[in-house]
């Protein structure tokens, strides 16, 4: 089987023509080369051997394995886009996923803070010590501009432009600037002007390190992030990505329009910024419902 070139030319199309976030890449090859894995031990030597029958019986496996419906729908969405990949390049003839339909699986709407929980968030950090002033700066960088938590560790010195008040995201070869309200700006010129030299080992170029001085990592984050809704005794589950959800959020509620909101955020699809609209219109219903005398 000459999988590992067509899996090779797969991840190249996903990055270079799809343009697609290092997770969506990851979680896309880590299905495809799983599948791999399960045709090889039914005997299938080639992708061009593969029919709808194998596609079925791998679907009954996942399922046998407890994998959740969103998870057997990403596999599927997954293949499908890579067998779709596979006709057009010539590598088979036969598509296996033509009449496989994805799992529905119950959407849930992202959990969201109150302005209230941002602002009782964001206080906890204290910025007498160069640890509160880092944290404190990328709490609020984090709220300022919705980027993803691997978006912001990514980022180096020079991605912050203080004077114009904003900050440069890079996600492949793209690239989008997000611009800062001035409380972030002080949070930030804060840490680069104090913090962060005394921090950062010498030709460091992340923006945020750790306390040993290189570039902070995604689970330091997520533990600074828990340490600080512990703090504040909120009592919802917060993680890097709520910030992001409740960033989307507060702009829609205040009047932001869909296409600067997806610009922002850097989705590819404006339905991936459309969840967000229901979420708002959810939170109005709730609201209607609990304070509208004639609706208990």
């Amino acid at each position: 089987m000459h999988d590992s070139i067509c899996i090779k030319a797969f991840q190249e199309y996903l990055i270079k023509e799809k343009c697609a976030s290092k997770n969506t890449v990851s979680s896309y090859m880590c299905d495809v080369n799983q599948f791999v894995e399960f045709i090889v031990s039914v005997g299938i030597s080639d992708f061009a051997e593969v029919r709808k029958k194998e596609i079925d019986m791998y679907i009954c496996v996942l399922e046998g394995n407890g994998r959740s419906s969103a998870t057997i729908s990403r596999t599927i969405a997954s293949l499908k886009l890579f067998f779709n990949r596979l006709i057009l390049t010539g590598e088979t003839k036969v598509n296996p996923m033509q009449e496989i339909i994805g799992k529905k699986s119950e959407k849930k709407l992202p959990q969201i803070l109150t302005n209230e929980e941002v602002e009782l968030l964001l206080e906890q950090p204290q910025t007498s010590s160069i640890k509160g002033c880092r944290d404190k700066a990328m709490l609020e960088l984090l709220y300022a501009t919705g980027i993803r938590v691997s978006e912001l560790i990514a980022l180096d010195n020079n991605s912050v432009n203080l004077a114009t008040a904003l900050v440069c995201c890079k996600n492949g070869d793209k690239e989008r600037f997000i611009p800062l309200y001035a409380t972030a700006v002080r949070a930030l010129a804060e840490y680069v002007n104090t913090a962060r030299p005394q921090m950062a080992a010498s030709g460091e170029r992340a923006l945020f390190v750790n306390m040993g001085g290189e570039r902070m990592s995604r689970q330091g984050f997520w533990k600074i992030i828990k340490q600080y809704k512990e703090k504040a005794k909120i009592g919802k589950d917060i993680t890097p990505h709520t910030l992001r959800h409740s960033f989307a959020a507060h702009l829609l509620e205040n009047g932001a329009d869909l296409r600067s909101l997806q610009e922002m955020l850097g989705h590819a699809d404006i339905s991936s910024t459309q969840v967000y609209t229901q979420l708002v219109k959810k939170q109005l219903k709730d609201v209607y419902n609990k304070a509208h005398p004639r609706a208990r």
